[in-house]
């Protein structure tokens, strides 16, 4: 069966021991509601061990959980509470990088003699020189100087060093850390940065004109060899659990390496996460502070790149949220009144396609990205002092970084409308917001037009074959209306959704005969099917077989 993923950021979604940290006990106490929501596999952000730098992207222990999330007690206790139910449990997993707090980075500072020097990648250069100019995600030089003219390599974080993928040992401990929470009853492994772990010959420079450090994804990212470690990799898990579950985070991948990620022949991803979906109209405002407006032509174009250049063989992964994201309703200039409908709107578009749905937690509530208490909270320094530099106010640019900034995107889960921080926790939340969470799932949970009881009809539709296997092709339509077919034997569907304030019209030859889902309001006259503003709308033909 294709499983729907619920992504879990855990610090964010209940707390248990009154920290203002969420937890893994806090995660259990929720298990009912997610089920009840219609999900079946959950993805729970990095839980190891961590100094957090990066949110626990930086892991110090593989082995062990954070103390901030609980025990591995609570955690072998989360996953029987979720097998019980039929949720299935996904962990992500850090593959590119350690903490510069791991026992193996630890020794392999003291020197090249040393076993675990070679577990990470280290060049020299003459003084005052770096290595190349290749640049961070982070920002700066991917070297960073240690000794005497010896530097290591962090693509993100200078204390995220890079594992180095070519040595065997690492290779094998990495499968070894894996197998160990399979043991524990892990289902599958959503694998952070793969597409990273081999790079080029550090001797050889981004040919540019400009100066200082450059993004150099052509040296770090999708190289020949990341498929022969990953095969590697995940065949040695199989062998231990052959029903294993793959998604893979392949941010800058086109199509055709989405094709050799999930090549069903192999053992590789059964599904990958691709970052091209997702474009931005220009904006006259500073990069910094500008509305992410969502460019709907080239979402559309990409959505059926992938749907075809997959074939048969694997699906996509279909989201609209996630923790490296502003939430998906900040691209919208919408008004109060009609937000409700556009997120019924979005879910229809995006999660009925042929695919795999990842749903962001707080998404199903129609959660927006919040204003934070402090400018700092956002975590980037650079951009607010372009912001400054612009002539923009303190007051502005707090008002408009959660249009465009990942954090404001990570508040806590909405529970309930108490007012000591609606029900996730007693005490002041690790991430504090200025405002109370407009929405909450105690005030949804019971109104049969909520954007909760939206998202429960809507997966319990897309459990359906012809929502599974059925053939999709998506088709043309006006900019801000999709439109696609779902097709199994004679059954057919039409899906409509207008994510405009405007009313849209699609002219077609399908005869619309049972109305499966409706969201706002519709009419069919003729050949033509019209649809208000922000309404949905799917219909399914079922003709009996010949």
């Amino acid at each position: 069966m294709q499983p729907i993923i619920y992504q879990i950021y855990p610090k964010s979604f209940q707390d248990s021991n009154h920290d203002g940290i969420g937890d893994l006990k806090g995660i259990e106490q929720r298990l009912d509601y997610l089920k009840d929501l219609g999900v079946t596999m959950l993805w729970l952000n990095p839980i190891y061990k961590s100094p957090q730098v990066d949110n626990g992207y930086d892991v110090a222990d593989y082995y062990q959980i954070d103390p901030s999330f609980g025990t591995l007690a609570d955690f072998k206790a989360l996953v029987a509470a979720a097998h019980e139910r039929g949720l299935k449990i996904i962990m992500d997993f850090v593959m590119n990088h350690t903490s510069d707090e791991h026992p193996w980075f630890k020794e392999a500072l003291k020197g090249a003699d040393n076993p675990y020097h070679d577990y990470y990648l280290w060049q020299t250069a003459p003084s005052g020189q770096l290595p190349n100019n290749w640049a961070s995600f982070f920002g700066g030089s991917v070297w960073e100087p240690v000794g005497h003219n010896e530097y290591y390599f962090h693509l993100f974080d200078k204390r995220m060093p890079d594992l180095n993928w070519h040595n065997r040992k690492v290779r094998q401990e990495m499968v070894k850390i894996a197998q160990y929470w399979l043991n524990l009853g892990v289902d599958g492994f959503r694998l952070d940065a793969f597409i990273h772990i081999v790079k080029a010959d550090f001797k050889q420079n981004v040919i540019t004109a400009k100066k200082g450090p450059q993004i150099a994804e052509e040296y770090y990212a999708n190289l020949p060899l990341v498929q022969e470690y990953l095969e590697e990799f995940i065949s040695k898990l199989k062998q231990q659990k052959p029903d294993l579950f793959i998604i893979g985070e392949a941010a800058s991948a086109e199509v055709s390496l989405g094709f050799d990620y999930t090549n069903p022949k192999r053992d590789l991803c059964d599904t990958v996460v691709t970052f091209r979906y997702f474009k931005e109209k220009p904006s006259p405002e500073l990069p910094a502070l500008a509305r992410q407006t969502l460019d709907l032509v080239h979402l559309k174009t990409e959505l059926s790149k992938w749907q075809q250049g997959l074939g048969l063989g694997a699906l996509p992964t279909l989201y609209w949220n996630n923790h490296d994201l502003p939430r998906i309703l900040s691209r919208f200039e919408v008004s109060s009144e009609a937000k409700e409908k556009l997120v019924k709107s979005l879910a229809v578009a995006m999660y009925l396609q042929r695919g795999i749905p990842c749903i962001y937690y707080g998404e199903e509530l129609g959660l927006e990205s919040l204003e934070l208490k402090t400018v700092e909270a956002y975590q980037e320094k650079l951009e607010l002092k372009q912001a400054l530099a612009a002539g923009y106010s303190q007051n502005q640019i707090e008002a408009k970084l959660p249009l465009k900034h990942k954090m404001a995107a990570r508040t806590p889960m909405p529970w309930d409308d108490t007012k000591v921080h609606q029900g996730f926790s007693d005490a002041t939340p690790w991430l504090e917001t200025k405002e109370d969470a407009p929405v909450t799932v105690t005030a949804q949970l019971h109104r049969v037009d909520s954007c909760l009881s939206a998202y429960k009809q809507l997966l319990a539709l897309k459990k359906t074959p012809l929502f599974t296997a059925g053939q999709e092709i998506i088709l043309p339509s006006a900019e801000d209306l999709v439109v696609f077919e779902r097709q199994l034997n004679n059954k057919r569907a039409l899906v409509l959704a207008n994510l405009s304030a405007k009313p849209q019209v699609f002219k077609g030859e399908f005869t619309p005969q049972t109305c499966a889902f409706k969201n706002g309001d519709y009419q069919v006259v003729e050949q033509e099917i019209r649809l208000a503003a922000y309404s949905s709308c799917v219909f399914i033909n079922d003709e009996e077989e010949a």
